[in-house]
């Protein structure tokens, strides 16, 4: 018998790195995301094969139980190792789902290219607390770490605000379907950023942020409330600015498009993934010329 578990990618709209600490974020689940089919077998491992959106295996390798089990730490990171962290909390959280079983073939599946960072991880961390049926938030915490957005977007059909207090998350399911959504494009900028090393990186360099973090708190606001295309602009543009002063980095307007007649919106990890461009004119054209050729328009995008 299959057991199959299905998770949403993500994209964060507002709130990056500051939701880490207690700002409030806009999270948006995509209509892409990640599969994972487990089936009983034997010899007490776990066969597991991973493709990728395009059909090709981007990872293969068996894991005897053993390895699970074990609390010996890796000497250096791998795929494999990433992976085994994983299931070494998830067992941790639930024993029986491995001392319980004779083995495993594990399929992951997803509907995204690999490199397109809408939640590779999360949507796997997601998959394997269901199937371990376990919290997920707890799973993620104890691998990975992170704020948890991208797991409560892979748990969700709707757009979200998050945001932590004393470390817990909380999820609000929210409206978010602005009238001017055929303006609305995302760009994927050709490299896929490290959030784990992004994360360590604003953690260096952060002061205190309370007035920033309302700041970012009342721009998410704005951005999920006004009707007013020139405002949702605006606040995207301020969020960017306030951002820049933290990371002491220009903003990706700045940095690979200063020419652009529009807005362009960094989500997630600055430096890499998908930007949010508003354009009046199709952006097409123009992200083409500058190498950029996968631009994606927000309805075939989201939820």
């Amino acid at each position: 018998m299959k057991n199959t578990f299905y998770s949403n990618g993500k994209l964060l709209i507002t709130g990056e790195y500051l939701v880490l600490d207690g700002a409030k974020a806009l999270a948006l689940p995509t209509k892409f995301g990640q599969n994972l089919i487990a089936e009983k077998s034997s010899n007490k491992e776990i066969k597991w094969k991973s493709y990728d959106a395009d059909g090709s295996i981007w990872f293969e390798d068996t894991i005897p139980f053993s390895e699970i089990i074990s609390t010996t730490p890796f000497k250096k990171e791998s795929v494999k190792n990433t992976l085994i962290t994983i299931l070494r909390e998830a067992y941790l959280l639930s024993p029986n789902a491995i001392i319980n079983s004779e083995g495993y073939i594990v399929s992951t599946q997803l509907s995204f290219p690999k490199k397109w960072g809408l939640g590779t991880s999360s949507t796997l961390i997601n998959n394997i607390a269901q199937w371990f049926n376990i919290n997920a938030f707890e799973l993620l915490k104890n691998s990975f770490g992170g704020s948890g957005y991208d797991i409560a977007c892979a748990q969700n059909d709707c757009p979200i605000l998050y945001h932590l207090e004393q470390g817990r998350p909380f999820v609000e399911k929210v409206k978010f379907n602005p009238t001017f959504s055929k303006n609305l494009y995302f760009v994927y900028l050709n490299q896929k950023q490290n959030s784990k090393n992004a994360i360590a990186s604003y953690k260096e360099k952060k002061n205190n942020l309370e007035v920033t973090k309302e700041i970012i708190t009342q721009l998410t606001e704005t951005v999920l409330n006004t009707k007013d295309e020139n405002t949702f602009a605006q606040a995207l543009e301020n969020h960017e600015k306030e951002l820049s002063l933290i990371l002491e980095t220009k903003t990706v307007k700045e940095s690979l498009f200063p020419d652009f007649d529009g807005t362009v919106k960094s989500l997630g990890a600055w430096g890499g993934d998908f930007v949010l461009v508003i354009s009046k004119e199709n952006p097409r054209p123009y992200f083409i010329s500058k190498g950029f050729q996968t631009i994606i328009p927000y309805h075939e995008m989201i939820l």
